[in-house]
């Protein structure tokens, strides 16, 4: 079977679908095509894919083979460039309804990785875990760059500097990662989720959770989260949140909001108002920037300053970090990759596979997600 892996394409992008690492383990068994240049931006050279056993060859060559292996989904000069029923595996935005038609008509095998369930036996194949990891990390380093002040305390004998204040918004993987970095920089944390459960995690990680009581049943469940995901809460508690978010952000230095879900707008968590309120200097990292942001002043692909407070609305924060990106990414399209092929080393797509149902988005020209 031939596996390719070509470049990426799409402005900003920098990672890469595969490493010397993975392609020394599918070339053992496999042909892989590697685009020529598909990983300088990740620091992978050719040479070093090579060394790995892959053959280095064009966009067509890469595009061409049996099973493409990709970050981003195919444009509309690529998708000519693949045979039908060929197996696309990649970050494929399956709530892009254009987009999924466009791959249905190329008769494309296509497999959203962001749909991968949040089961126990997917946790290998989780690539919006690998990535907001990263993206959380990513965060705390650019606020410190940002933030004209130390991020820990320090006594000098010019005087004491106090820690800053950090405020985590949302706390997934990419807010926990976020605690974690703030943390070893010697910031002073709080964090606010609508799940309960992720106090303890929040805790144990040193840093203070913001309780926002629940007052109905209602609320209570919805609190709970589905999926692996938070669930929009009502508005009579958004209010409350909002109101004590208020407060917590006046005293912030540096507040990273990180809450979306996917397919749907980002909620809004920093009002200009609090942003008025906040003290000059600070800065807000919004996450959530590429659907809609959690503050209505952040500005995509932008750092801005309003009210004195420095917004910064870069998405896709793990671009900046391609080289660790790229590695954990081509480890969860590796293990995603043992789901379809058997142990003859063939194609077997097993469509009752609760993984492959979910993440299988396209087939035989029709488009299998709603």
């Amino acid at each position: 079977m031939r596996i390719g892996i070509p470049a990426e394409t799409r402005s900003g992008e920098t990672r890469v679908a595969a490493t010397p690492e993975t392609v020394k383990k599918l070339a053992a068994k496999h042909q892989v095509v590697v685009q020529a240049g598909a990983g300088v931006m990740a620091s992978v050279t050719d040479e070093a894919y090579a060394a790995a056993g892959a053959t280095i060859g064009s966009a067509a060559d890469a595009f061409g083979c049996d099973v493409v292996l990709k970050v981003r989904a195919p444009n509309a000069e690529e998708r000519p460039l693949m045979k039908a029923d060929a197996v696309l595996i990649g970050m494929l935005n399956p709530f892009d309804s254009e987009n999924l038609a466009a791959m249905a008509g190329a008769r494309l095998r296509a497999f959203a990785l962001e749909a991968v369930p949040r089961i126990t036996r997917a946790q290998s194949m989780d690539v919006l875990s690998s990535q907001a990891n990263i993206a959380g990390y990513k965060a705390v380093m650019m606020a410190a760059n940002t933030y004209q002040r130390f991020m820990p305390m320090l006594m000098t004998a010019a005087g004491t500097v106090k820690a800053a204040r950090v405020l985590i918004m949302g706390v997934g993987v990419a807010g926990l990662q976020a605690i974690a970095t703030a943390k070893r920089l010697g910031a002073v944390i709080e964090a606010s989720d609508v799940r309960p459960p992720v106090k303890e995690q929040v805790e144990s990680l040193g840093a203070k959770f913001i309780d926002v009581p629940y007052l109905t049943d209602e609320e209570k469940e919805i609190a709970q989260g589905s999926g692996g995901y938070a669930r929009p809460m009502p508005a009579d508690w958004m209010r409350r949140q909002g109101e004590l978010v208020h407060e917590r952000a006046k005293l912030a230095d540096i507040i990273i909001t990180t809450a979306l879900i996917p397919g749907r707008a980002a909620p809004v968590l920093i009002s200009e108002e609090t942003v008025k309120a906040m003290k000059p200097g600070s800065v807000i990292v919004d996450l959530a920037v590429s659907q809609g942001g959690n503050c209505p002043l952040s500005e995509l692909n932008k750092t801005v300053t309003r009210h004195g407070v420095h917004i910064i609305g870069e998405p896709d924060l793990a671009t900046l970090v391609a080289a660790d990106a790229s590695a954990l990414y081509a480890r969860n399209v590796l293990d995603f990759l043992k789901l379809i092929i058997d142990k003859d080393e063939q194609l077997t797509i097993d469509r009752e596979d609760e993984i492959l149902k979910a993440t299988l988005v396209c087939a035989d020209g029709t488009v299998l997600r709603k």
